[in-house]
């Protein structure tokens, strides 16, 4: 059985047992997480798909960690006119791990 769920403004496919880091949740380590967003689901009764989203299906994990991903470099440079700059940033994420599909 597995599932896809939009949060942050992307879209997962995750099934039971998944380890997934997404964009940063407000929640505590060890805490149970619900998606009430979930588009498809395709399990033992067959493929079910939303228009956007599924009624009453719902996603659930828990929060294993909190963190910061590896930082990318941002160059931006303009030749022959003496202008580089250099950046680079750092994303939070949230580590899940799926717990349990319900359509």
């Amino acid at each position: 059985m597995y599932a896809i769920i939009q949060t942050g403004g992307k879209q997962y496919k995750v099934a039971e047992g998944d380890f997934l880091k997404i964009e940063k949740l407000d929640a505590e380590e060890g805490a149970e997480v619900t998606f009430d967003s979930v588009l498809l689901v395709n399990g033992d009764a067959g493929l079910k798909v939303g228009a956007p989203n599924l009624d009453g299906a719902t996603v659930t994990a828990t929060v294993k960690a909190q963190g910061r991903l590896k930082k990318v470099h941002i160059i931006k440079f303009k030749r022959r006119k003496h202008h580089m700059k250099k950046m680079g940033h750092r994303q939070y994420y949230t580590e899940v791990i799926i717990t349990g599909i319900s359509a």
